[in-house]
């Protein structure tokens, strides 16, 4: 009864949820404080106090029925006016697609642009769902690596670039290796898309307000004109299981009205109707709010310190709350199975296309982080 290609999908895909399924089968045996799980980017940070208020307020005071697809309009209005501030460029509501987080958001996009056989490019390391996404609306993903310091190499993706491309999806800050792209990487993949006029540039920032050490993430939107931003309150806001978000739609991108229309159209035929009531208002009135960044600062330089005196290193954490962590051994897997002996659970890094790196998720509690120290320093050992 299962179609033969989720048969397949189940067999080879999420490594995250392989890992996070073993932490709950350790955590039954040994119980959960004796398990150290860090497979999961999974918020445990509380929402701020103001979004849970509004949330009170909200849901006691309006309508939960049908809207427009796209959104309420006063939402969009008020996100565009947002997202205007933030981008550096003139955003109009119509400009705004809410929607079912940025999951839904990706889906959104690639159903209103990819036809049977189009290609879409995804820079490695990156989120496992984008292959499925693009193979959801009959396309195929197409890899092509970082440079040796977790950057897009322009290059690289020049020559990945065919006459079937319609995508390339950019991560910034990026899941999993913490790297936040710099203006001038955004500079050069737009110089390299002025030959591709075909090629959306589709950038996934769910992690744009989760950073360190005084980085700040660029405006893709002010920089490349054939443009959409995903993006979501599931990260920022610690709503990950509210499914709201939002697409912004550069106003220079090539045919702005029809491609409004399709992604308006997706939202319906894919099923999602239009993005949750409750939480549209919500997020509206939140769009300020950040949960406490600084929480997750001492959780990243309490993991860098136990990996410091292990003698492993890792790409710069520069945001996201993951730590992307090259392994001892040729094969991370194996490296993750030595973990496992000592109940500590990572992903492999081929779970983001990018083997020999393991990803470690410090949205955990600070006891699971100086719990774990003892077994890495024996792991190590062994090794």
């Amino acid at each position: 009864m299962v179609a033969h290609r989720m048969k397949a999908y189940a067999q080879s895909s999420s490594w995250i949820r392989r890992m996070f399924e073993e932490g709950t089968r350790l955590k039954a045996i040994h119980g959960p404080d004796r398990v150290y799980d860090f497979s999961l980017g999974n918020p445990d940070v509380p929402p701020p106090p103001q979004v849970l208020e509004a949330m009170a307020a909200h849901a006691r005071g309006m309508s939960h029925g049908y809207m427009a697809n796209a959104g309420y309009p006063e939402v969009r209005a008020q996100v565009a006016a947002h997202a205007s501030k933030m981008y550096g460029v003139d955003l109009a509501a119509e400009d705004i697609i809410m929607t079912c987080g940025a999951g839904g958001g990706l889906n959104v996009v690639l159903k209103a642009i990819l036809d049977p056989g189009d290609e879409v490019v995804a820079i490695a390391p990156y989120f496992v769902e984008y292959g499925f996404y693009a193979e959801n609306h009959g396309g195929r993903l197409v890899a092509v690596a970082c440079d040796e310091t977790f950057l897009p190499d322009a290059e690289r993706i020049r020559k990945a670039l065919t006459a079937r491309t319609k995508a390339l999806i950019i991560n910034s800050p990026n899941n999993p290796s913490g790297r936040v792209y710099p203006r001038g990487i955004l500079e050069n993949l737009a110089h390299v898309l002025a030959d591709h006029p075909q090629v959306l540039l589709i950038s996934d920032e769910p992690y744009r307000g989760i950073v360190y050490d005084g980085h700040e993430v660029p405006s893709v939107l002010a920089v490349s004109p054939n443009t959409v931003v995903v993006t979501s309150a599931s990260k920022e806001l610690s709503l990950a299981g509210q499914r709201i978000g939002y697409i912004a739609l550069s106003p220079q991108v090539s045919e702005r009205e029809e491609l409004l229309g399709a992604m308006v159209l997706a939202t319906r035929i894919l099923g999602f109707v239009n993005a949750p009531a409750l939480m549209q208002r919500v997020y509206a009135e939140c769009l300020n709010e950040r949960v406490d960044v600084a929480l997750y600062a001492r959780r990243r330089d309490a993991l860098r310190a136990i990996f410091d005196a292990s003698g492993l290193s890792y790409a710069p954490p520069e945001g996201t709350f993951y730590l992307f962590v090259k392994s001892p051994l040729q094969d991370e897997t194996v490296f993750c199975q030595e973990l496992l002996k000592e109940r500590i659970l990572a992903v492999p890094g081929r779970g983001f296309g990018y083997p020999g790196y393991v990803r470690f998720a410090y949205c955990v509690d600070e006891r699971t982080i100086t719990g774990a120290s003892p077994g890495i320093g024996r792991v190590m050992e062994r090794l």
